[in-house]
This record gives structure tokens, C-alpha cells and sequence, in this order.
């Protein structure tokens, strides 16, 4: 039992580590290329906003992991340990390929793969979740493409904008931190609770104490590997200033935080990766960049992961239960 105590313990910081390194990547990417910060203090600023969101809106995610894709009965010690491992590798493979991933994805296919070994399959709340996991994208790339047309491309219309944008430039860097902290924040929300959900669905942990517990782990992850997934999203698909970055902060996070509090685990990378598009769309005389190098490896990885989460979970259940 210690030896499966210290297995679990060790699955869960390397998975919510792997999940700092990716979520950091949306969050930090935009002001730390621009020299406005630090990557200690993105990491100090990451954890402590994150850790917020957690304890003020994660509860909700949390709940709905543990107990309504799986029946509580089947959380056993076991069956968690092989969900959070399934998680963490799948994850891990997407950030070793640079990748940034759904951390929530790799969590409910994983807590799905448990679902179908046993039988128990949630339909109507896995529906419920593929739904929204389909319509908050193309709500972000819309939205975007909408606030980003009011400015851009320069125009008499918008003119006024350019002249004094240069006049604003501390306002600008100010608005540019601000807007990442909104997405720490955004997180904290939704995305702790993937960690935290299937121990608290197995009686391990009390969610809120989870919640304090787990979120500074992704602060380590972010400060120690987040830097290698930086570069995906907001360089070599669209490249990102800071007023659009700060654009698709604000829509994307806007977002996740809705999703939170309806209570449903939504991917912020996919979030953001759609908002870039738009960005992209505009930019680029309304072509996507879907068939860049960069682009078709992200939508690769984002297919492959969770099915490895899912296979995995499946596989593991049935060689060890």
C-alpha cells in the first residue's frame, strides 16, 4: 500500500506539473517575449492567480469529475491511480513534442476509458461536455474575429487607434499583465480541479483541500518547463503583439470562466488556439493557417493524446484489476 501511496503521489505532481507547463504557455507567453516580465516572476504571478481561481470557482469542475462521468463507487484507490496516470502520460507526451494539450481532454477521456471498463458510462454528461467543447471554440474564434475587425487592418474608421497607441504604451504593458493574470486565473478555475477531481471522487482528499494542495504544483511546472511550449501558439502559427494577445487573453479566459461555472472541464488551449486563428484569419486575407507545419502538429497531437488517455486507461484496467 505505501508503494502505491508513493506511485499516486508521484502521478499527481508530475501530471499538475505537466499541466502548469502547458497552461502557462497561453498565459505568460506574449509578455515574457516581450521583455515585460521575467519567467521567475510569471511563475510567481501564474501560481499565485491560479491558486485564486482554484479556491474561488474550481470546486464546481472538481464536482463534476469526481462524481458524474464515474460513479463514486468505482473510484477506487486503484482505478484513480490509473486515471491520473493515463493523464499525466498523455499529457506528457504532448509537452515533450512541444505541444501545448488539453489538460481536460487527457482527464475525462481517461475518467471515460474507467466508465467504459466498468459499464457506467455518463452519456448525457459526456455529450453535455462535447457540446460545449465544440461550441466555446467556435465562440472564441468569432468573437474575436469581431473585436479584432474593429481595429485592424488600419483604416480611417480606426485611425485615431494607431495614433495613439504609441502615446499609450504604459496602459498598453499595464493592460498586457493584467490580461495574463486573467488567464492564471481562468485556470485555477477549471483545470486544477482535473487533478483534484478523481481523488476527491475516490475519498482521498476533500476537494478544497486539494484544491490549496495541488494548484501550486503547476507554478513548479510552469516556472521549470514552460518555456518549451511557449513558443507554439502565439509564434509559429500567428505571431502575437501585445495588444491582440491581450485580445485573445480576454476572450479566451473570459470563456473557460464561464464554462467553470457552469460546472463543465473545458481546454483552454483549444480556446486560445481558435482565438489565434481568427487573429490569423484577418491578418492573412481571411485564409486559416491550418495548413502550416505548426498548426497540423498541434491538431494532431490534440486528436492522439486523449485517445492514448483513454486506450491506456483501458489498458491498465485490465492488466492490474
Amino acid at each position: 500500500m505505501i508503494a502505491k501511496c508513493l506511485i499516486l503521489s508521484a502521478a499527481v505532481l508530475f501530471f499538475a506539473m505537466n499541466m502548469g507547463a502547458s497552461g502557462i504557455a497561453p498565459s505568460f507567453a506574449a509578455v515574457c517575449g516581450a521583455k515585460l516580465i521575467s519567467k521567475r516572476r510569471a511563475a510567481v504571478l501564474f501560481t499565485i492567480f491560479l491558486i485564486l481561481g482554484a479556491l474561488l470557482v474550481g470546486g464546481r469542475v472538481a464536482k463534476t469529475l469526481s462524481s458524474e462521468l464515474l460513479a463514486r463507487q468505482f473510484f477506487t484507490f486503484d482505478v484513480t491511480l490509473i486515471i491520473l496516470v493515463s493523464a499525466a502520460v498523455s499529457l506528457f507526451v504532448a509537452n515533450v513534442l512541444k505541444v501545448p494539450q488539453s489538460t481536460s481532454w487527457v482527464t475525462v477521456f481517461a475518467i471515460s476509458g474507467a466508465s467504459v471498463y466498468f459499464h457506467s458510462m455518463r452519456s448525457a454528461t459526456l455529450l453535455s461536455m462535447v457540446g460545449l467543447w465544440l461550441v466555446l471554440p467556435a465562440a472564441a474564434f468569432v468573437v474575436t474575429l469581431l473585436l479584432f475587425k474593429v481595429i485592424y487592418p488600419p483604416r480611417s474608421a480606426n485611425m485615431w487607434f494607431y495614433e495613439k497607441a504609441h502615446l499609450w504604451k504604459k496602459q498598453i504593458y499595464a493592460l498586457a499583465l493584467i490580461s495574463s493574470c486573467y488567464i492564471a486565473f481562468a485556470i485555477g478555475t477549471n483545470n486544477v480541479a482535473n487533478a483534484v477531481g478523481p481523488l476527491a471522487g475516490a475519498g482521498l482528499v476533500d476537494t478544497l483541500a486539494g484544491l490549496i494542495l495541488i494548484a501550486p504544483l503547476f507554478g513548479l511546472g510552469g516556472w521549470m518547463a514552460g518555456d518549451r511550449t511557449m513558443k507554439i501558439i502565439g509564434k509559429e502559427i500567428v505571431p502575437l503583439g501585445l495588444i491582440t494577445s491581450t485580445l485573445v487573453a480576454f476572450v479566451t479566459a473570459s470563456l473557460l470562466i464561464f464554462a467553470s461555472l457552469l460546472g463543465f472541464p473545458q481546454s483552454l488551449v483549444q480556446l486560445n488556439a481558435f482565438s489565434v486563428l481568427a487573429i490569423g484569419t484577418i491578418k492573412h486575407e481571411h485564409v486559416l493557417a491550418i495548413g502550416q507545419s505548426a498548426t497540423k502538429k498541434v491538431f494532431i497531437v490534440w486528436l492522439i493524446a486523449p485517445v492514448i488517455s483513454f486506450l491506456l486507461t483501458l489498458l491498465l484496467l485490465r492488466i492490474f484489476l
